[in-house]
């Protein structure tokens, strides 16, 4: 993990003294992009029917409008080798489906792979991008309105997006069509300093890529800062945070497909520490 002491950012969030125009361009992912060209994702999808595995739920990213589980099955190989049972979560992208919707059907997703499989070894989330915040949603969820304690070891957030306001002020917006009262109802980093894990064990890593936007890095970087907040019920959170060198916002997540990738390998070691 990187050394993050002494690191920081300024107590004032920056975003709001942006014009438009930066603001549109820090929130498009693309334009940070420096690569010469884009690697094709392999996009295989292998079912496993054990139980006593440990699970990998995976959410995709696409600024909750775009992307499907059949596009995002492309890091199934490396893990599945290892023995973990890969799941891709679907659901309803904008303008279909509304971002509260859609944290509904990501929260009775987790809820039902615990009940089909109550033996399971572990529940591990991952999301990249608007697929993170959804993730990080799930540590605010209210289980008992779904009859189950999922048995969740750990969280994998990519280049997510934890604070939702910025972005109803770009085009972003324009299918999602949030109101101010709305993202910050779905706004895990507002709310995540006073949840409580579900498991004291359970740990949450933060990652961005090294040439993510600034703002990228920002949101990572504070939403980690509010997660290791004393309970004294259950103790703290475990999080980490990472930024991961060489890769833009879409390499981050692509580099699953390869076994001996960075994000792979603390994925693994985590699941089978």
């Amino acid at each position: 993990m990187m050394d993050v002491s002494g690191v920081g950012f300024p107590s004032k969030v920056p975003w709001k003294k942006m014009s438009a125009e930066e603001l549109e361009n820090q929130y498009c992912p693309s334009r940070w992009v420096v690569r010469l060209g884009a690697e094709e994702a392999l996009r295989t999808y292998s079912q496993i029917g054990i139980e006593a595995l440990p699970f990998f739920l995976f959410f995709h990213g696409g600024y909750w409008q775009s992307g499907s589980k059949d596009e995002s099955a492309f890091m199934v190989d490396p893990l599945t080798a290892q023995g973990v049972a890969v799941v891709i979560v679907a659901y309803d992208i904008a303008p279909k489906g509304t971002l509260d919707h859609m944290v509904d059907q990501v929260t009775r997703s987790v809820a039902f792979v615990q009940k089909r499989y109550p033996s399971n070894k572990g529940i591990y989330l991952c999301g990249h991008s608007a697929g993170a915040h959804l993730a990080a949603m799930m540590l605010l969820a209210d289980w008992t309105k779904h009859g189950v304690t999922p048995n969740l070891r750990g969280f994998f957030l990519v280049s997510g997006v934890f604070d939702l306001e910025p972005i109803v002020y770009t085009s972003q917006n324009v299918a999602l069509q949030l109101t101010l009262e709305d993202a910050q109802r779905n706004s895990p980093q507002l709310k995540v300093a006073q949840a409580q894990p579900v498991d004291p064990t359970c740990c949450v890593l933060v990652v961005v890529g090294q040439f993510d936007s600034p703002e990228f890095h920002r949101q990572s970087w504070e939403f980690y800062q509010v997660l290791p907040v004393q309970n004294l019920c259950q103790g703290e959170w475990k999080a980490s945070f990472e930024e991961l060198h060489d890769v833009d916002h879409f390499e981050i997540v692509e580099n699953l497909t390869q076994k001996d990738n960075v994000l792979t390998q603390i994925i693994l070691k985590t699941i089978f520490q």
